[in-house]
Parts: structure tokens; sequence; C-alpha cells
């Protein structure tokens, strides 16, 4: 098994964002041929490295979550409100007296899409820890 290079990481960027953009195209924004990028891909497909290619499937629902934020007490609640507003995909934010200090309400279209808002608001500098629940059915 060979290692992954950053030609390799470019590849997969390309192919992670959009499993069927040609060949072509990515040898263009990267600067190799089309085979080149052919052979590097069916490398490491039969490596192991790409496991799958998929579709993420548009049902039109929206997968909506509220997300509980706990802040460390250094910080002050507002700060971290401010930024996790600003993440895209959350649509409200609420400073809460409990115990939590925040909790954003966010939508996606998939789990892996409100996964990857929990990663980014974890990533906020003040938040102590996080915990999450999926919206089964709503009555707005």
């Amino acid at each position: 098994m060979q290692d992954v290079d950053v030609i390799d990481m470019k590849i997969l960027s390309f192919l992670k964002e959009d499993a069927r953009v040609p060949y072509t195209k990515i040898a263009k924004e990267i600067g190799l041929s089309e085979a080149a990028v052919r052979k590097r891909v069916e490398r490491m497909r039969n490596e192991g490295i790409i496991k799958k290619f998929t579709v993420e499937i548009e049902t039109g629902e929206r997968v909506q979550a509220l997300i509980l934020i706990s802040v460390q007490p250094s910080y002050p609640n507002p700060q971290v409100a401010q930024a996790v507003k600003k993440i895209e995909g959350v649509d409200q934010v609420f400073e809460v007296a409990g115990d939590v200090d925040v909790i954003a309400v966010a939508s996606g279209k998939s789990i892996q899409e409100i996964n990857r808002h929990i990663d980014d608001i974890r990533r906020i500098e003040g938040v102590a820890k996080t915990s999450s629940m999926i919206v089964l059915r709503s009555w707005v």
C-alpha cells in the first residue's frame, strides 16, 4: 500500500465533493493528465483508500436538531452564542438558564450534515460540552 500524497489528497477532495466529477476536470485543476488521475483513483480503490462512491439523496425533507451547549465558566455565553450563530446550517441560537448555557437549532439535508454542524460547534473556543437531539416531528 502506497502512502497518500498531496496530489492524492487533492483528488480525494474533488471526489468527496462530487464523486462523479470528470477526471478531465480534476486533471485540469491540479495539473495532471486525465490518465494520471484515472490511474491514481484506480490505485486508491485497489488499495482500499477509496472504499466506495456514494450518492446523497435529497428527499426534500430537512433534518433538524437541537444542540445543547455548555460553555466553559471562563467564557462569556454571548460570545460563544454569536460564534455558533455564524455557522452555516445553524438557524436559531438561544442563551438559556438551566443545565446548559446555549441551545442551537440546526438543520441539514442529512444526519451527516447535522454531525458536521455539531463538529463545527465543538471547535468553537469556550464550548465545554454538547448534547444533541434530533427532531422527529414539529407542530409549528
